[in-house]
C-alpha cells in the first residue's frame, strides 16, 4: 500500500518537531525600532534534509512572515525553489513551509524575512522601561527559555536542535547592544549603526540573546585574559562590583572543578529593570532582574548580598551544565537546574565559607520535601507533550529536589569520585546533548555503585519516602513508605542511601535499604551507650545523618524522646537540628504526630541562637501560629505567646542596632527574628519597629534603621494602619515611589497586604495593577494577611480577565493563583475555587492551581486534627508556664 502524502494538518498538535531536517547555522539580521516597539529581520538557515519531504517545519510565534520572501537553495544550484505554501500554525506555534517537490537530500538554505513587535510581556524580543535624565525610554531584550526564541526569528526551537548563530544587529548610533558574542564588525551610519558579532559556538536556540540599551559597564578580566563585565542602568556601575567580584572568581572555580576552560571568549552580566525569574544563563550574555545582580553596600540586606552571590553562581554554572552540555528535551531540564543549584552552593561555599552555605542549602530541601509530598507532585523527569507544558516544571522539584538528590549522590559515591565522573560526562558532551541517563552511565563506570538503579528510583517516580524507625532491644526496625501531607500512603517504593549514628557522630553505619522492611542489629552501637549513665544522658539514634538523604524520619516515642534531648544538649549537628524540626512539622501537618508533640520538640530549641537553624524555626512557629487561629483560636494567643518566647533570647541578645564586627548570619537572624516577632503580634517589638520607622522617614540615612531590618519595621507599621489611621500606609508609598532601588521598592510592596484592615489590603492589591508597579515586582504584593483573605480572592476572582492577560508567563500567573488559595483551609473554599477555575484554567497554571487546592484540602485536614487533639490545652498551659 502506497503511503500517504503528507500534508500540513500532519504536523499539528504534535510534541515534538518532525526529524527530516537539521539546522546547522543560523544568520540572523534585525533592525530594532525602540521608539515604535517594532523589529523586522530575516534569518538565512542552513539546513541539512536528512530525509525525503517536500515540507520544512520549524517553529514562529507572534512574528508577520513575509511568504513571498521564502526560498530554499541548494549548493551548487542557482535555481531558487519557492514554497508552493507557508502556513503558521498559531495554537502548535510552528510555521509549515511545503513545496512542490521533494526536497534534495544533502545540505540547503532556508531564507525567512519578517517583522514582529517588542512586546511588554518580558518573554521573546520585549521592551523593558527604564529613566534617564528625567525621561522614561525602552531598551530591547531576549528571554527566549523555555520556548520563545520562535517569538524573535523562526528557528527550529527545541534544545536539541543545536547550530551556530551569526547576528547583524541595526540599532541607535548611541545605544550599547549586546549578543553572545564579541562585536566583529561596527559600522555606523548617522543615528543608525549596524553591528556584527561573531559567529558562535553550536549551542541551542533558547540561548540566543540580544540586549539593547543605555548602560555603564564595570570590567575584569580572567586569567587568560577573557572580560567579564558587569552592565547596569547609567550611574549604577558601582553596584555591579559585588557580582563581578563572585563571576570572575566563581568562573575560574568551575573551571577547576570541570576541568574544562570557560568556552566563550567574553562573560557579560546585564541588569534588566523588567525581567521575569531571577536570571538567564545565555551563552555569554546573563541576563538578570536588577536585585539578583546590584548590590549596594549602604542599601541592600546581607539576604540581597547572598542571593546575588548565589544567582550569579548559580548561572555561570550553566555556561557548563547546560550550554556546552545541553539536556536533549525538556523532560531532563534538571539536569540543567539541579545541577546548577548544587554547583552554585560549591562555589558560593568557597567563595565565602562563613555563611554556612551547605547547611543553608537545607532551606531548598525543605522547599522540594514540601512540595514533593502532595499528591500533584511530579517525577524529576517528566514527559513533556506540548510546548505550553514546559514553563510549569520550573519549579521546586527540578531546582530543589534536583540539587538535593545530586547532594545526597553525591555523598553516597565521595567528592572525589563524583567530581572526576561530572568533569568526564561534561567532556564526553560537549557542544551535545544529553539525557539523565549519558549521567549516570559515567558515574557508574567511575564509581563501581549501581548508580543507574539507585537514581531510577529518584527520577523516574515522583514523591519520596518515610522511614517509620522502632527500637526493640538491640534491633532498630526500619520501614519505608511513600510520604504524603494529606496522611495517606502512596506506593513508591526507593533505593535509599540510609546514615545513622547513636549518641554521637562516630561511628556510623550506612546502608542501601533496597526493600520495604528492614532489620538492623544496633547493639555495638547502642552498647557504648548507656541509657542509664550516670553523667544523665539519654541514648539517641539520628537517621539520615546531616540531612543529605532526599526522606523523612518518623521516631517511635522512646527514640523521638532521645532526639529532643540531644537538640536540647546540644549534641546535634545544625543540620540534624534542622532536619529533626522539619520532619516533625511535616509529620504533625500529615496528622502522623500531635501538634503538642511538635511544640515539647520546638520548646527543645529555645537556647538556639545559629541563623541556619533559628531560620526553619522560625518559617514552622509562623505556620503554627496561622493555623491554630483556624483550629482552635481559643488557644491562639498561648500557642503566639508561647512562640514568641522561643524566639526571645535570641532577639535580644541581637536587639535592634548593628554591633562592631557581628557576622553575616548574624545580620540576617536579627532581620528574620524581628519579622517574625511582628507577625506574632509582640506588642514591644512592633511599638520599636514604629517608632525607628518614624525617625526613619524624617532621616532616609539614619544608622536606627538599616536595610536589614527595614522589613520589619515595614511590617510593623502596616499592623497599626486602618482606614481611619491610613498615615503609615501613605508614607509607605511615597517610599516606594521615591526610591529608584529594586530592592527597597519589593521590601515595600511585600509589607502592604500584611495590615489587619481589610479596606487597606484592597487598596494595597489594586496598586499592583498599577503602572507604578512593574509586571514582574507585583507578585511580591501578595503576602496578604489572614483578616484579607477573602478580600483577596474576591479582588482575584473579578480582575481575572486583566490579570490573565497582563501576566501570561506561568512563572508569575501562578504565583497570583497559589499566593492567594493556598492560605484557606476548608474543603468548602477549595470546591469554590474550583468551580471558579473550572472554565478559566489555562496548562500554564493548571498544576499549581491543582497543587494549591490540595494544600487547602490538607490544611483542612490539620486543623480537624487539632481540633480533636484532647491533650493540646494542658501541653499549652504546661509550655507557656515554662517559658
Amino acid at each position: 500500500m502506497a503511503k500517504a502524502e503528507q500534508s500540513v494538518e500532519d504536523f499539528k498538535g504534535q510534541a515534538r518537531l518532525p526529524l527530516f531536517a537539521n539546522p546547522k547555522r543560523y544568520v540572523i539580521s534585525l533592525r530594532v525600532d525602540l521608539a515604535r516597539c517594532a523589529f523586522s529581520g530575516s534569518a538565512t538557515i542552513a539546513v541539512a534534509v536528512a530525509s525525503s519531504t517536500r515540507f520544512l517545519v520549524l517553529n514562529a510565534a507572534d512574528l508577520a512572515v513575509d511568504a513571498a520572501s521564502v526560498r530554499f537553495t541548494t549548493p551548487g544550484s542557482s535555481e531558487e525553489l519557492q514554497p508552493s505554501e507557508v502556513v503558521a500554525v498559531e495554537e502548535d506555534e510552528i510555521l509549515v513551509v511545503g513545496f512542490d517537490t521533494t526536497l534534495p537530500i544533502g545540505d540547503g538554505e532556508l531564507r525567512i524575512e519578517f517583522i514582529g513587535t517588542l512586546n511588554d510581556q518580558m518573554r521573546g524580543f520585549y521592551r523593558s522601561k527604564y529613566e534617564y535624565n528625567g525621561e522614561i525610554r525602552n531598551m530591547a531584550v531576549t528571554q527566549f527559555e523555555a520556548v520563545d526564541a520562535r517569538r524573535c526569528f523562526p528557528c527550529w526551537d527545541e534544545p536539541a536542535f543545536k547550530a551556530t548563530f551569526e547576528i547583524t544587529l541595526e540599532v541607535p548610533s548611541e545605544l550599547v547592544a549586546l549578543s553572545n558574542m564579541p562585536v566583529a564588525e561596527e559600522k555606523v551610519n548617522g543615528v543608525v549603526k549596524t553591528l556584527s558579532f561573531e559567529e558562535s559556538p553550536i549551542m541551542s536556540t533558547y540561548l540566543v540573546a540580544i540586549v539593547v540599551g543605555l548602560f555603564d559597564y564595570i570590567e575584569d578580566k580572567l586569567p587568560d585574559g577573557t572580560k567579564v563585565r558587569v552592565y547596569c542602568q547609567v550611574g549604577k556601575s558601582s553596584q555591579g562590583k559585588f557580582a563581578l567580584d563572585v563571576a570572575v572568581k566563581s568562573l575560574q572555580l568551575y573551571e577547576n572543578y570541570f576541568a574544562v576552560p570557560y568556552p566563550l571568549p567574553k562573560l557579560d552580566m546585564v541588569a534588566i529593570p523588567d525581567f521575569v525569574g531571577g536570571a538567564m544563563e545565555n551563552y555569554g550574555l546573563v541576563t538578570y532582574q536588577e536585585t539578583a545582580l546590584l548590590y549596594d553596600d549602604r542599601l541592600s540586606s546581607a539576604s540581597n548580598k547572598q542571593s546575588v552571590a548565589i544567582t550569579v553562581a548559580h548561572e555561570l554554572a550553566h555556561q557548563w551544565f547546560g550550554n556546552l552540555v545541553t539536556m536533549e528535551w525538556w523532560t531532563h531540564l534538571w539536569l540543567n537546574e539541579g545541577f546548577a543549584s548544587w554547583v552554585s552552593y560549591l562555589a558560593v561555599d568557597s567563595l565565602f565559607p562563613e555563611w554556612k552555605i551547605w547547611t543553608q542549602f537545607l532551606e531548598d530541601t525543605a522547599a522540594g520535601l514540601m512540595l514533593d509530598a502532595l499528591s500533584e507532585s511530579h517525577p524529576i523527569e517528566v514527559e513533556i507533550n506540548h510546548a505550553n507544558e514546559i514553563d510549569a516544571i520550573f519549579d521546586s522539584i527540578s531546582y530543589d529536589k534536583g540539587a538535593s538528590v545530586i547532594r545526597m549522590l553525591q555523598s553516597y559515591l565521595g567528592a572525589e569520585s563524583f567530581q572526576q565522573a561530572l568533569a568526564l560526562y561534561i567532556k564526553k558532551n560537549a557542544y551535545s546533548n544529553a539525557k539523565t541517563e549519558d549521567l549516570w552511565a559515567v558515574l557508574e563506570e567511575e564509581s563501581g555503585e549501581p548508580v543507574k538503579d539507585l537514581m531510577n528510583s529518584w527520577t523516574k517516580q515522583q514523591g519520596y519516602p518515610v522511614i517509620y524507625a522502632n527500637l526493640k532491644k538491640h534491633e532498630l526496625e526500619l520501614e519505608q513508605a511513600q510520604f504524603l501531607s494529606d496522611g495517606s500512603s502512596g506506593t513508591g517504593m526507593w533505593i535509599i542511601p540510609v546514615t545513622l549514628c547513636c549518641g554521637s557522630y562516630n561511628p556510623q553505619e550506612k546502608f542501601l535499604l533496597k526493600s520495604k522492611y528492614h532489620k538492623l542489629d544496633v547493639k555495638e552501637l547502642v552498647s557504648s551507650h548507656d541509657p542509664n549513665n550516670e553523667n544523665g544522658e539519654r541514648f539517641w539514634i539520628k537517621l539520615n545523618v546531616d540531612q543529605t538523604g532526599f526522606y523523612r524520619v518518623k521516631y517511635d516515642d522512646e527514640l523521638a524522646a532521645g532526639i529532643r534531648y540531644a537538640v536540647q544538649a546540644n549534641k546535634l549537628s545544625l543540620m540534624d537540628k534542622i532536619g529533626v524540626v522539619e520532619d516533625s512539622y511535616a509529620l504533625s501537618v500529615a496528622c502522623k504526630q500531635t501538634l503538642p508533640s511538635l511544640l515539647f520538640l520546638l520548646s527543645a530549641y529555645g537556647e538556639e541562637f545559629d541563623y541556619t537553624v533559628l531560620s526553619h524555626v522560625i518559617v514552622i512557629s509562623r505556620k503554627i501560629a496561622d493555623v491554630v487561629m483556624d483550629a482552635t483560636p481559643e488557644l491562639a494567643n498561648d500557642i503566639k505567646l508561647f512562640l514568641i518566647n522561643l524566639l526571645l533570647s535570641a532577639a535580644k541578645k541581637l536587639g535592634w542596632d548593628p554591633k562592631d564586627g557581628e557576622n553575616h548570619l548574624d545580620v540576617m537572624l536579627r532581620a528574620d527574628l524581628l519579622v517574625a516577632l511582628v507577625r506574632l503580634g509582640h506588642e514591644e517589638t512592633i511599638n520599636e519597629a514604629v517608632k525607628r520607622f518614624n525617625i526613619f522617614l524624617n532621616d532616609r540615612n539614619t544608622p536606627l534603621l538599616p536595610p536589614d531590618n527595614r522589613k520589619a519595621a515595614y511590617l510593623g507599621v502596616m499592623q497599626t494602619v486602618s482606614t481611619s489611621n491610613r498615615s503609615g500606609f501613605e508614607s509607605l508609598l511615597r517610599i516606594y515611589t521615591e526610591t529608584d532601588q529594586s530592592e527597597e521598592r519589593v521590601r515595600v510592596l511585600g509589607s502592604l497586604a500584611s495590615c489587619p484592615d481589610k479596606e487597606i489590603v484592597l487598596e494595597a492589591l489594586n496598586f499592583l495593577l498599577t503602572p507604578k508597579v512593574r509586571n514582574q515586582d507585583a507578585i511580591y504584593g501578595l503576602g496578604i494577611s489572614r483578616q484579607g483573605r477573602e478580600t483577596a480572592w474576591g479582588w482575584l476572582k473579578e480582575n481575572w480577565e486583566y490579570i490573565s492577560k497582563t501576566w501570561v508567563a506561568s512563572f508569575l500567573i501562578s504565583r497570583f493563583v497559589s499566593a492567594i488559595v493556598s492560605p484557606f483551609k476548608s474543603s468548602e473554599k477549595a470546591v469554590e475555587v474550583e468551580e471558579f477555575f473550572a472554565s478559566r484554567v489555562k496548562p500554564s497554571f493548571e498544576r499549581e492551581l491543582k497543587q494549591s487546592l490540595e494544600r487547602v484540602r490538607i490544611n483542612a485536614k490539620w486543623v480537624e486534627s487539632i481540633r480533636g487533639e484532647q491533650s493540646l490545652a494542658d501541653a499549652v498551659k504546661e509550655l507557656v508556664h515554662k517559658a
